[in-house]
């Protein structure tokens, strides 16, 4: 009887075992699969699919070159035309019908908050988005990693300097009505704060919208001599060109949100002398540095367009997971993944991005950007890495 028992327990450990192994969603024998969702289809569609590009480079090029301990990666890409209803109903799609490991480099705030719930109740971490709200990492959450450098503490800190460089004396704001928007305010009115200032005027605007006359008439009626930027790519060029257009001429200050090459592709000549916070270069094919140039050539090769900014994070988002992957083991479960993650530290790289690192309670790798401004239709880096 006794043998039986033994016997017995010990084949329910067995199957146990073999049942937690199998529970691990997104996690086969010779597979491991990656969801993201970006903006395809509406206003942020062109950083969408430079996101996507940069994701599936680097996930074919380690499937050429190899295998994460045996698996290939497989990316699972869902559009949520910029709306957090769509990215709820695409999240429920990658995890419940797909059965995703990981949600990777998410694109939006709004977007991030609305569909990680869905990702939580199946505890499914999600993984450096591509937003630099706070949100991404508080309130502290075992499921939560973020990489860039918030909308907040980019503009707090870059934007003292700017009023001391330029000698402004009245900052006027105007930013997208949601989440992201209104960090790039928060961080405009602390920077105003540590300078001694008070904001001369803010104007907002709904997301989507196409029309800024109103708003750059209420700035210029203010006299503003620096306009902090709660904007990103059509909102930037709509901003800066109805200003130029009516003889307004401020410094323009913008958050990384707006550090995109498509500020001077389409925006053209009115976009020279915007300045905007970075944590990360944009890979121009001419590039100086030659790892960076042959990287950038690689991907104009494959894709038949010039890489972006928002290519490289795509890229360096499935890079650092497959570091960490590589780390947590051949058996790789969420919470193997979890504990790799909590003790890993990611140096620079060819991209420029500053060292980076994770810890249990540290879930921000990086808090530090630098400036960059549009010059001859180019943007250039024109200062350090500012630290908190």
């Amino acid at each position: 009887m006794k043998l039986k028992t033994v016997t017995m327990l010990a084949v329910l450990g067995l199957i146990a075992t073999l049942a937690s192994a199998q529970q691990q969603q997104g996690v086969s024998k010779d597979e491991i699969r990656i969801g993201t969702i970006q903006d395809l289809s509406g206003p942020l569609a062109g950083f969408g699919k430079q996101a996507r590009n940069g994701m599936q480079l680097r996930v074919d090029e380690l499937n050429e070159q190899g295998s994460l301990n045996g698996r290939k990666l497989k990316l699972f890409v869902e559009d949520s035309g910029y709306d957090p209803k769509k990215a709820v109903l695409a999240a429920q799609k990658l995890v419940n019908q797909e059965k995703i490991f990981i949600m990777a480099g998410h694109i939006g705030t709004a977007q991030n908050m609305a569909a990680m719930p869905v990702q939580f109740d199946k505890n499914i971490v999600n993984y450096m988005p591509i937003t630099a709200a706070r949100e991404m990492y508080e309130p502290l959450n075992r499921l939560k990693y973020s990489f860039a450098a918030t909308y907040y503490d980019q503009i707090r800190l870059a934007l003292p300097k700017m009023i001391k460089d330029k000698g402004a004396k009245k900052v006027c704001t105007i930013y997208q009505d949601d989440e992201f928007g209104l960090e790039v305010q928060r961080g405009a009115e602390a920077g105003l704060k540590a300078a001694n200032m008070e904001l001369a005027e803010k104007t907002s605007f709904k997301r989507g919208a196409t029309d800024f006359s109103s708003q750059v008439a209420k700035m210029k009626a203010a006299n503003c001599d620096l306009v902090v930027l709660g904007t990103i790519i059509r909102e930037t060029i709509g901003t800066v060109g109805e200003s130029r257009k009516t003889g307004f001429n401020p410094t323009f200050l913008g958050s990384s949100a707006a550090y995109t090459d498509l500020i001077h592709k389409l925006g053209g000549k009115a976009m020279d002398g915007v300045y905007a916070t970075m944590t990360v270069q944009n890979p121009y094919t001419d590039e100086q540095s030659q790892p960076l140039r042959f990287w950038a050539n690689k991907y104009k090769t494959k894709f038949n367009e010039d890489p972006t900014v928002f290519s490289v994070y795509g890229y360096v988002i499935i890079d650092s997971f497959i570091k960490a992957a590589t780390k947590a083991g051949p058996n790789l479960t969420t919470d193997s993944f979890i504990k790799a993650m909590d003790s890993i530290t990611f140096e620079p790289d060819m991209f420029g991005s500053p060292k980076s690192s994770y810890t249990a309670t540290k879930r921000l790798g990086n808090e530090q950007s630098r400036l960059s401004q549009i010059k001859d239709g180019k943007w250039v880096v024109v200062s350090d890495y500012v630290t908190p």
